[in-house]
Parts: structure tokens; C-alpha cells; sequence
């Protein structure tokens, strides 16, 4: 008996420089089969040549989509050059691939099983079909990045201005240079925060979206922003631990047995903007919020470590943004001590099972 095709698609692994795509199949008794692996350059060209490749092998009366993971910048002009050919896409978070990978205990990962076990992935899921974001956030993202180069560099400068001007015969020459270098990236630094303030400003619900978040104490109008941008308005952020995940601040805890007792750690294999924006916010909230603090010491005391504690409030916070961003509402300090005492009253409840 002749298998039905019930869905195709081509699952893309994409780098900087190349994009490596596997088109597969899946058949009415759920298997597989990945038909053929090509490998295109990460450009116009290389995308016309992928989009001709995919046309020769697909079957015209079956549904077909591209599937990719959401890697940094890489996969963007793919994702809406693919988009502005009426093709159907779907964008993964990393940490979902690496799951999956996992699952099928591949002996070697490279660009080529990466791009098959996406192909599997998109043929074994319904997934959403991406949309483009709106073009706020890309214009949004472009300038706290910029800004964050800004302030880095001007770091730099500054650290070594003081060193410079230590020594025992100081190049005053130099020295003026330097000054005026920082001077520089201040106004620069001044500018980008109008333009920014500009851009949330002519969107209504943007506007209404950092009001909301800025009312988390540390949480100003630029953290919303980066965080906005970064996220692309939590476009594939479906709850808080793909969230966290997407910020690379979930928790790895390596432990088997006896012989295996790693400490645990934050993954890092998220969003460094993210990780960086709120920093300092979680130093600010918690001086001014008791339940941040709170949960700061309860975990900085547990491990022995205040950074630790900082994180966790790190999470918290971004957590706090994504929930006032989905339910449109401003932060309510009050609900929060309320959660935070009745969870407390669970916990003290005597049990009623017997013994």
C-alpha cells in the first residue's frame, strides 16, 4: 500500500555565512524521510538558489514550511526574505532544538544533522507560523545595541584616562584627547536615549507597554525598551520558562549519583543584552522592593553566594515584565505581598495525611 505524503518541510541550520537545509517528509504512518541536504551561502543569491532547490523536490499539493532556530541576528534577513515570498515559516527558540537533539542521541552534531533534526522537528510539531514583528523592535533593538557600544567604550576610555593619568609624567596631550572622547560619547549616548524616547513614543502600545514594565521598581524606560527589542515583543516567548531560557538565566545542574556533583550554574546560553539590562535594575530593586530583597537573601544565604541571590532576582524581574506586557496591567505591589504570604501559608499548613 502506497503511503500518503502528509507534510513537507526543510529544516535550516543557519550561520553567518551559510545556510545548511535538509527537506524532509512525513507520511500518514508518521515516518520519515529526509530526502536531500544542500548547503547555500547566507545571501540573496544563496537564498533564490535554496528557494529553486526546495521548488525541484517538493510535491506542489502538499503544505510545506521552513523551519529554523531563532539564532541572534543570523536568521532574521532569511526569515523575512522567505516571508516576502509567501512562504510559510517557523521560528524555534534554541533551547527547543537542543532538547530535541537530545532526544535522538545523534554521535555527531554538525551544521548538517543540526539542519536534519530540524527538518524532523518542524515534520513531528504544529508549530505557529512566524510573522514579521513589527518594525518597531528591529529600530528599537538597533539603538540600545548601539548605545550599549557607546557606554562600553566609553568604559574603556575612562579606565584608561585614570591609569594614564597616574603616572608620574602624564601626556597632558593625550589626556585631552581622551576627555574629549568621552564628552563625545556622552552627547552621543544624550542623543540615542531622545531617539528612543522618539520611537516608543509613536506607538501607542508600546507607550503603554513600558509604562506598564517601568512600574517594577528598577525597571526604567530603557531596560523596557532593550527588553522589548530583545524579545521582539515576546514573539515566541509562550511562557516565564522559555523566557528565562531565551536569557540564558535557567539553572544547569550537573549532578548524577556520587560521582558526578557539579554546582549548579546559570546556562549563559541565552541573550547577553537580556542578562546585561538587568544588572543593575535587580541592584535597584532590591533596595527599594521587600520581596526582591527577600528573595535576595534567601538565596544568597542558602548557596553562600550574593550573586546567586542577584540572579534570581535578575528572573524575577524579567518574568514580572513579560506578565505586565501580556496582561497589559501595571505592577501591583500589594498582589505580589499577598502571593508571596499565602504561599508562605501553604507551605506552614500541617498535613493531613496520615501517617
Amino acid at each position: 500500500m502506497m503511503k500518503k505524503l502528509l507534510k513537507q518541510a526543510i529544516g535550516v541550520d543557519v550561520a553567518q555565512d551559510e545556510l545548511v537545509a535538509t527537506f524532509g517528509k512525513k507520511y500518514d504512518d508518521l515516518s520519515y524521510q529526509l530526502v536531500s541536504t544542500s548547503v547555500f551561502k547566507n545571501t540573496k543569491t544563496g537564498m533564490i538558489q535554496l528557494l529553486k532547490w526546495s521548488n525541484k523536490l517538493k510535491e506542489p499539493d502538499y503544505p510545506i514550511v521552513y523551519v529554523m532556530e531563532a539564532t541572534g541576528i543570523y536568521h532574521e534577513l532569511f526569515a523575512y526574505y522567505l516571508v516576502d515570498n509567501l512562504q510559510v515559516v517557523n521560528i524555534v527558540l534554541p533551547s527547543k532544538i537542543s532538547h530535541y537533539i537530545k532526544t535522538l542521541e545523534l554521535k555527531t552534531i554538525n551544521d548538517s544533522t543540526c539542519s536534519s533534526a530540524i527538518a524532523q522537528f518542524g515534520l513531528g510539531r504544529k508549530l505557529e507560523e512566524w510573522q514579521k514583528p513589527k518594525p518597531i523592535f528591529k529600530y528599537l533593538r538597533q539603538l540600545t545595541r548601539e548605545r550599549d557600544q557607546i557606554v562600553d567604550e566609553r568604559t574603556i576610555v575612562k579606565n584608561q584616562l585614570h591609569a594614564d593619568s597616574k603616572e608620574a609624567e602624564p601626556n597632558e596631550i593625550g589626556l585631552k584627547r581622551m576627555n574629549a572622547r568621552i564628552n563625545l560619547l556622552n552627547i552621543q549616548e544624550a542623543q540615542i536615549k531622545i531617539e528612543i524616547d522618539i520611537l516608543i513614543a509613536s506607538d501607542d502600545e508600546i507607550t503603554e507597554a513600558v509604562a506598564n514594565m517601568s512600574s517594577i521598581k528598577g525597571i526604567s524606560t530603557l531596560t523596557s525598551a532593550i527588553i522589548l527589542a530583545e524579545t521582539n515583543g515576546f514573539e515566541l516567548i509562550r511562557n516565564k520558562k522559555q523566557l528565562v531560557s531565551y536569557a540564558g538565566l535557567d539553572i544547569i545542574d550537573k549532578s548524577s549519583g556520587t560521582s558526578v556533583k557539579a554546582k549548579p550554574r546559570i546556562s549563559k546560553r541565552g541573550n547577553r543584552y537580556l542578562r546585561k539590562a538587568l544588572f543593575f535594575p535587580s541592584m535597584t530593586a532590591i533596595r527599594h522592593n521587600k520581596i526582591h530583597k527577600e528573595i535576595h537573601e534567601k538565596i544568597s544565604e542558602k548557596s553562600g553566594i550574593k550573586k546567586k541571590g542577584l540572579t534570581a532576582v535578575q528572573r524575577k524581574l524579567l518574568e514580572l515584565s513579560y506578565i505586565l506586557f501580556k496582561t497589559k496591567t501595571k505592577y501591583n505591589n500589594e498582589y505580589e505581598v499577598n502571593k508571596t504570604k499565602k504561599k508562605e501559608s501553604e507551605k506552614n499548613q500541617p498535613s493531613l495525611q496520615p501517617a
